[in-house]
């Protein structure tokens, strides 16, 4: 058994030299087994086995209570501080917070879909997670087994799972969840604990068929192993490792892949959609997934069908989608439509879609407030990603555009011709019906037309850079400066206009000299 461990801990650098771990642990044999089988190897391991915790769910009355007992009986004969924490929920309460004592109502989850357990999970990993942020370890060991391994891949199998969902329960997580006993099965465990002579509780709820996971555990995989494999446990398990290493390979091409195809801005995750179709299938659909991660911060709620529709919003692999999928209007490759998917909104303009997480509550942004420009210096674009810099230099005797120019430089305004209004500048964002003539133009013309012509996506034009004077343009990131504004013979003084990478907050401009 311990060597067993030892195997699991060096395949996947579980516990490196030095690391301190939390067992997590509910006072069941695996969890047990974790603790002792941790308390035994941390010498030859070299690690610090700091504590333990348990997350008291609330759901068995005393016998929860009782659970906790145990644990910290066990903690105190090991030595090792216990950090408890327990869940709360009332009506209407999406999410339970660990560390408050009150107790879970069953009424108030649905079990048969697993809301209940999914909300408990939850709360248990921000109270492991707290753990780790508070520096009392920087590892959680979990006691899941090659059995569980075994039922999750089973259970996501028939929910629909995709490739990623087949890789089971992960070794070792972003979040420093480590899984020790992974390569152990729960006869294993109950061996070893039997052999010392290692008492621990037996969870009834682990009995109840109302919940998913204990119908294929008593009822569905026995069946399946005795009808058609007597070793499927130890098949889908190695299903699980193969998966598990293959999606690894893919994570990192994916990573690799994804700066040419993915950015992130202030407006959410942008796809290229040429880039994603010029992908084969299999990369492209892991690109959504990756934006999909980005953009709302999980792959909950995710399908197949949901990957397709943006993969046919992208114009690539052409699939049937249900009605309430499918983009309204223009076909996707018209660089036109939109997508509601579970916690996203997505739209496609020109090359390029937009994902945003659809948060309850949350209105889309409104127009960006408009910056007074109080004299030469820094100031916030509207976009919050860039700053424009105003400096008043005085001038040379070349045109004003094609005098050599410092990097970013956009514009070069005379001062005279803003004359003594020139403090009445602002820099905002684009307005419907804004329009001007940039310099080299015979006439006026929309903004909203030359957003079209140059494919300027559409959430891009609210918070586009302008310098306004009153009801004038005066210059229009990529577009230029006003012709009434922009100096033609160069001679001074002269506003010089630059735009740079914003380095954290952007800052207010300097004072007016």
């Amino acid at each position: 058994m311990l060597e067993s461990v030892l195997t699991t801990i060096s395949r996947y650098n579980m516990l490196p030299p030095g690391s301190r771990v939390i067992a997590a642990v509910s006072g069941g044999a695996d969890s047990v087994c974790l603790l002792h089988a941790l308390a035994e190897l941390a010498p030859r391991l070299e690690i610090e086995l700091s504590g333990v915790a348990h997350f008291n769910h609330h759901l068995r009355g005393t016998d929860s209570d009782e659970d906790q007992h145990s644990v910290a009986q066990l903690a105190a004969g090991l030595g090792l501080p216990l950090f408890a924490a327990a869940a709360v929920s009332a009506p209407g309460q999406e999410n339970l917070k660990p560390g408050n004592l009150k107790a879970v109502n069953l009424e108030q989850g649905n079990l048969e879909q697993g809301n209940l357990e999914q909300r408990l999970r939850r709360a248990r990993r921000e109270f492991f997670r707290s753990l780790i942020a508070q520096g009392q370890a920087d590892r959680v060991a979990l006691g899941h087994t090659r059995d569980d391994q075994a039922e999750t891949v089973l259970f996501r199998l028939l929910r629909g799972s995709g490739l990623a969902g087949l890789a089971g329960i992960l070794p070792v997580t972003a979040e420093a969840l480590v899984r020790p006993l992974l390569g152990s099965t729960r006869a294993a465990v109950l061996q070893f604990l039997r052999a010392r002579s290692i008492t621990w509780r037996e969870d009834r709820s682990n009995l109840d068929p109302r919940f998913a996971r204990n119908r294929i555990r008593h009822r569905l995989l026995p069946e399946l192993e005795q009808e058609w494999n007597p070793q499927l446990r130890e098949s889908l398990a190695h299903l699980a490792d193969l998966a598990y290493e293959e999606e690894r390979w893919w994570a990192q091409q994916t990573a690799s892949a994804a700066s040419s195809c993915l950015r992130s801005s202030r407006y959410g995750v942008e796809i290229h959609a040429p880039g994603l179709s010029a992908l084969s299938p299999a990369q492209a659909r892991r690109m959504i997934r990756e934006a999909i991660r980005r953009a709302k911060g999980d792959l909950r709620g995710v399908e197949y069908r949901h990957v397709e529709a943006v993969l046919e919003l992208a114009g690539g692999v052409p699939v049937p989608n249900p009605a309430e999928l499918k983009p309204p209007g223009p076909k996707p490759k018209t660089g036109s439509g939109r997508l509601h998917l579970p916690g996203l909104h997505i739209v496609r303009s020109f090359d390029w879609i937009l994902m945003q997480a659809a948060e309850p509550g949350v209105r889309p942004a409104l127009e960006p407030a408009a910056v007074p420009i109080r004299g030469p210096g820094l100031y916030p674009a509207p976009d919050r990603k860039t700053l424009i810099r105003l400096e008043v230099t005085e001038g040379d005797s070349a045109s004003g555009e094609a005098a050599a120019q410092p990097p970013g430089a956009c514009a070069t305004l005379k001062l005279d011709v803003l004359g003594s209004n020139a403090r009445e500048l602002v820099l905002r964002g684009w307005r419907p019906g804004d329009h001007y003539r940039p310099l080299g133009h015979l006439r006026h013309r929309k903004l909203k037309d030359m957003f079209q012509q140059s494919r300027v996506p559409s959430w891009q034009r609210l918070f586009w850079p302008i310098l306004s004077l009153g009801p004038k343009i005066v210059w229009a990131r990529g577009f230029g400066g006003a012709a009434e504004f922009v100096g033609e013979d160069g001679a001074g003084p002269i506003v010089r206009v630059t735009e740079e990478v914003a380095d954290g907050d952007a800052a207010g401009g300097a004072a007016a000299k």
